[in-house]
């Protein structure tokens, strides 16, 4: 064979070679930047159609890689590729910068906007909501959906943990009582003792200073408690922390439902089924059962806010010895059992 031939033969072969490497890498840059593009722009043939921007929160766990977050954002089809994600990150110096935390995020973002969100410093708090008359339980499934503990977590719940900083909880067997209900900006890797520091911080700063005054403050924040589920205004829950002294000073059970409904529910009135008494519970065996027991129960049975603790700490002194609820939520007041069963039978 003519050596010329041979080397045009060699030359077109390398430069074939060439050509299908050009093409792979102006195929593989042309993907690239395609994949850059934020996902709610769709190509249908030469036409660029947007879709509409959704917003979404996303939250970066501590120590979470890129390889986790890429994957995440995909999952929710936030991103086009998760290749193209983590190798822009290499790119751009950006792969060991991303910060915990909660950031809104948006389909219209692209890769290098979404890296550059999600690498700023983050919304490291989360507001969240302790409703009045809420439990300790209540308040671990709050922090749990609120996403600051995990579903696996827990908070403490024994007081010997707090005595040192918050001596009103030296003897005490329970938190139930001292955590109290607010709005509160909690850090997202806060423990779950931190959270209960809070809440007891703000209880030693809004209720202590008032509370403390009264010899018998424990059981005046018992009896808060109680009013907290039983009856809603403030008027009304004076004149049924009347009620309860007066019942216990002529040695009468204080006959309150929401005591023995704490201890059907186990502590927990968020989703409990059981919630509502039903006659056979009057003899259940407990120490919450104030229908057969005298005096408060052994604890609170709720976190009470200011209302309460204000009615508990200033009651009515009526001639109003039984009290019921309404269907229209009104409470209806009694001198006599007759008086009270009357009006039960018209008003339940």
């Amino acid at each position: 064979m003519n050596p010329q031939h041979e080397q045009r033969g060699s030359l077109s072969v390398r430069l074939l070679i060439i050509l299908g490497a050009i093409l792979v890498l102006i195929f593989v840059v042309a993907y690239f930047f395609y994949s850059l593009q934020p996902t709610d722009v769709k190509n249908r043939g030469s036409e660029q159609i947007v879709e509409a921007t959704k917003t979404f929160q996303f939250k970066i766990e501590k120590g979470e890689g890129v390889k986790g977050i890429a994957s995440r954002l995909s999952q929710k089809n936030l991103i086009r590729s998760i290749t193209a994600f983590k190798f822009y990150t290499i790119i751009s110096g950006t792969a060991h910068r991303f910060q915990p935390g909660v950031y809104n995020v948006t389909n219209s973002m692209s890769i290098p906007e979404m890296v550059n969100t999600l690498t700023e410093k983050g919304k490291n708090e989360t507001t969240i909501v302790i409703p009045e008359g809420s439990t300790i339980k209540d308040i671990e499934e709050i922090a749990i959906k609120s996403g600051i503990l995990s579903p696996s977590s827990t908070i403490p719940k024994d007081p010997k943990l707090f005595e040192k900083e918050f001596p009103f909880l030296e003897k005490k067997t329970s938190l139930e009582g001292f955590l109290f209900p607010d709005t509160y900006r909690i850090p997202l890797d806060a423990t779950g003792e931190e959270i209960i520091r809070r809440l007891l911080e703000t209880f030693d700063r809004k209720v202590w200073p008032v509370l403390k005054e009264k010899d018998d403050w424990y059981d005046r924040l018992i009896l808060s408690s109680i009013l907290e589920r039983e009856v809603i205004t403030l008027e009304d829950r004076q004149i049924v922390a009347g009620i309860f002294l007066k019942r216990i000073s002529i040695r009468m059970p204080i006959q309150a439902d929401a005591t023995i409904s704490y201890a059907k529910c186990d502590g927990k009135y968020r989703g409990c089924d059981v919630i509502s008494l039903v006659r056979g519970d009057i003899s259940l065996p407990s120490l919450y059962n104030t229908y057969q027991r005298l005096g408060f129960p052994p604890t609170p049975i709720a976190n009470p806010g200011q209302t309460a603790i204000k009615a508990a700490i200033e009651p009515q002194t009526t001639q109003y010895l039984y009290y019921l609820s309404a269907k229209t939520g009104e409470t209806m007041f009694s001198r006599t059992l007759d008086e009270h069963n009357i009006k039960k039978a018209k008003y339940l």
